[in-house]
């Protein structure tokens, strides 16, 4: 059986004063927040990813999702389409490594020698950093 590669779900965004931004997921009973929105969207799909992972992994039913035209909110709340990818999900789920091949200026590569520099671990922070990654 092929696997999901983007599951859509409603979100509930509730709006308090001087609080995060707490944030629903009707159809799965999972909850986070926020201390903005650009916070509350982030926490959202780390929560949508994992709640989905394990569901996919312990091969329980996954929910449909309710559309978001007949999620009701009230005068503080937002309903918020939230998205998912899960192969990236998946794949970080996957402690393994993998080798690439780089290709560097010798003079780069001859500087990096001398200094004993750990190209792995470089790389590695270097495409963290670039991905927004922690």
């Amino acid at each position: 059986m092929k696997k999901v590669e983007r599951y859509f779900y409603p979100a509930i965004f509730t709006y308090e004063d001087r609080q995060e931004i707490a944030v629903t997921f009707p159809d799965l009973d999972a909850a986070t927040s926020g201390e903005n929105e650009d916070d509350a969207l982030i926490s959202a799909r780390e929560l949508l990813g994992c709640v989905l992972y394990g569901l996919e992994e312990d091969r329980e039913q996954i929910p449909s999702p309710t559309p978001l035209s007949k999620i009701h909110t009230e005068e503080n709340e937002r309903a918020v389409l939230v998205d998912v990818y899960m192969p990236s999900i998946r794949m970080a789920q996957v402690n393994r490594s993998v080798s690439r091949t780089v290709t560097l200026p010798a003079w780069l590569n001859a500087a990096a020698l001398e200094r004993n520099v750990n190209f792995s671990q470089i790389l590695q922070e270097a495409l963290k950093r670039e991905l927004h990654l922690s």
